[in-house]
């Protein structure tokens, strides 16, 4: 019996999200395309078993941010900006292996308006597309963290917040290992 993720079809799907950033952001973070729970929600990371905001949250030792203004306030505190490596691609449901057609989204307006220390992208497909798609164009390298998907059950959240360690030291003035 097929899974219902292996079952569903693909579809080609338009970046919804509009990117959040201020003049203050030293980070920037991409996933690869908002899931349908998040394009659902309006908002990144909306689907409530990824882990983002609660490893956003514990890097500076915060309460995790349920409403979408707090979520845009941690960011906005945290020099965070957010946004997504692909502006379409053709997608089956929220399955990052199943992406076909991808079109880069342009990241110079982020780049342009902010500060961006570092790039980082959150998880191994972000960064594999980032890294053909983006960087020869920008000539800005990102650094791959791992995924806060429910799909990457294999990571406990303790070990996500010290893997994204270095979002913090960025963050807050200090440099990227």
């Amino acid at each position: 019996m097929a899974s219902p993720v292996s079952a569903r079809p693909s579809e080609t799907v338009v970046h919804p999200l509009q990117p959040v950033y201020d003049q203050g952001s030293r980070v920037l973070l991409l996933g690869t395309m908002p899931s349908p729970l998040s394009r659902e929600a309006g908002y990144h990371y909306g689907n409530p078993r990824n882990r983002f905001w609660a490893v956003m949250a514990a890097l500076w030792g915060e309460d995790v941010p349920t409403s979408i203004e707090a979520r845009r306030d941690l960011c906005r505190r945290r020099h965070i900006a957010l946004d997504d490596v692909l502006q379409s691609c053709r997608i089956a449901g929220a399955s990052d292996a199943s992406i076909a057609d991808p079109v880069p989204k342009d990241l110079r307006p982020i780049l342009d308006a902010a500060p961006i220390q570092q790039v980082f992208c959150t998880g191994t497909t972000a960064a594999r597309l980032y890294r053909r798609l983006i960087e020869p164009e920008l000539g800005r390298p990102c650094i791959c963290l791992p995924s806060t998907s429910p799909a990457n059950a294999r990571m406990r959240l303790d070990d996500l917040v010290a893997a994204y360690a270095p979002v913090r030291a960025v963050a807050d003035g200090g440099g990227a290992r």
